[in-house]
């Protein structure tokens, strides 16, 4: 560690950084959008500064590993920032072998209480609670948090935005994600928050097919994009150019009524969903063949049994990988978890021992392109690293887990990049949002803040 640094943290105190990484709107970037200043306020042993998380371990996602390598020096910091916040006694940063790049960048810098953690290259390694696991060998109970066992985790880009939000007091205004699938240039690419999805797409040359179809982040846990007039938000981890006829995109298209009826009609119970189940295979009574019926034969249906849905991560190796008839638990088990929700229902359920062959069910990344039928799609993203210039942002207020922003600007006022246009209500769990661009306010509604240049 370097004088400067040691100086700075001597002088930051827990509270002090915590502060800071709220007021800069900090989320996770790699997930639902937690907000990093409440986890950050989990004591826990360990902070593992995670490299290959939801958005990396899919395949056609180049974020996380560019980054690392490029900024790596900053990254290390961030964990050590992370560390002083939490009380961590050890940071772990854990990524892929194929990711030589930035192992190379990171390792002459890693001082003693960080190190690496080398991981296979299968799918889900980065989900939160697979990695922790494989990275420590403790496993998080099911409904439960990471700090359970003593973990704090982030993703990449979070831990780079904790450094500069400690540093330099700057707020999270810009994202950086990848464009890949049918375009003309697929590329990395950093953008302001509320950029278009369909300004994004120009940028790597548009569409190289006529009848294309999108999706929003991986292919695995992404969403259908249903309008390229979407904005990029906190969490926007990619843009996927796929043809609308490509099976990644006809199952997004399929209404919830057809996902059940389907189910209800060709599942056999052969169980192979939950036998490829990662969060199954570390101990989780998570069962999803068993969810499946239950929707569809109510006699089978147990309250214990329909709460497990709330441990499910969504990874999709049900659908994507295990079913062998076309059928979506993960849909299902959406479906079950948005009705338990608005009942304000709670799994409580135990941690069984781990499957003895989970280490070699997790499913080889390039098997699984092969399975997706990505092989013609699957390129090189490289990071590019001019910013394009945006006339027109549009701001969510909700880009996290939690309370919406509430605006703190009117239309018609001038605001400035980095300035804060929504905060989050006073104990509220959210994060605050920040103009993106010089401009000015020209609309403020309940779902946004439109600013244009000017």
């Amino acid at each position: 560690m370097n004088t400067a640094l040691n100086d700075e943290l001597a002088t930051l105190n827990a509270q002090t950084l915590v502060e800071r990484v709220r007021a800069a709107g900090i989320v996770g970037a790699g997930g639902a959008g937690f907000p990093t200043h409440v986890k950050l306020q989990a004591q826990g042993g360990i902070f593992l500064g995670n490299a290959a998380v939801a958005i990396e371990c899919e395949p056609m996602l180049k974020v996380d590993q560019q980054l690392m390598a490029q900024q790596a020096a900053r990254l290390i910091r961030g964990v050590q920032y992370a560390m002083k916040a939490t009380g961590a006694r050890e940071g772990i940063i854990a990524l892929k072998e194929k990711y030589q790049p930035a192992i190379a960048a990171l390792t002459p810098l890693l001082p003693p209480a960080i190190r690496l953690h080398i991981l296979p290259d299968v799918y889900p390694a980065g989900d939160e609670v697979l990695t922790i696991w494989m990275a420590t060998g403790r496993r998080v109970p099911p409904a439960a948090l990471p700090v359970s066992v003593g973990v704090v985790v982030n993703n990449v880009q979070t831990v780079l935005n904790i450094a500069r939000a400690v540093e330099q007091q700057y707020p999270v205004t810009r994202r950086t994600l990848t464009i890949n699938g049918a375009v003309a240039r697929p590329q990395t690419v950093t953008v302001p928050i509320g950029m278009s999805l369909r300004d994004v797409l120009e940028m790597a040359g548009g569409a190289t097919i006529d009848d294309p179809g999108f999706i929003n982040g991986g292919p695995m846990m992404g969403s259908l994009v249903t309008s390229l007039d979407a904005p990029v938000t906190k969490t926007t981890g990619g843009l996927l150019v796929l043809p609308k006829s490509h099976p990644l995109i006809q199952r997004r298209m399929q209404d919830e009524r057809t996902v059940l009826s389907v189910a209800r009609t060709v599942c056999e119970q052969c169980r192979l969903c939950t036998d490829l189940c990662p969060r199954h295979l570390i101990g989780h009574e998570l069962s999803p063949h068993l969810l499946v019926r239950a929707v569809n034969f109510h006699q089978a249906a147990t309250p214990q049994l329909l709460l497990s849905a709330l441990t499910c991560s969504e990874c999709n190796v049900c659908e994507s990988v295990a079913c062998p008839v076309g059928i979506s638990p993960m849909r299902i088990n959406r479906m079950l978890k948005r009705e338990l929700r608005a009942q304000n229902q709670r799994y409580e359920g135990p941690l069984n021992p781990a499957d003895e062959m989970a280490k070699y069910r997790l499913v080889p990344v390039k098997r699984l392109i092969a399975k997706l039928g990505l092989t013609p799609w699957y390129r090189e993203a490289p990071l590019v690293n001019s910013e394009p210039v945006v006339e027109k942002t549009t701001l969510l207020l909700r880009q996290h887990i939690g309370a919406s922003a509430v605006p703190c600007v009117q239309k018609g006022e001038r605001v400035t990049r980095g300035q804060c246009v929504a905060d989050i209500p006073q104990g509220a769990l959210g994060a605050p949002v920040h103009a993106s661009i010089d401009g000015i306010v020209c609309e403020v509604t309940d779902q946004a803040i439109i600013v244009v240049r000017g």
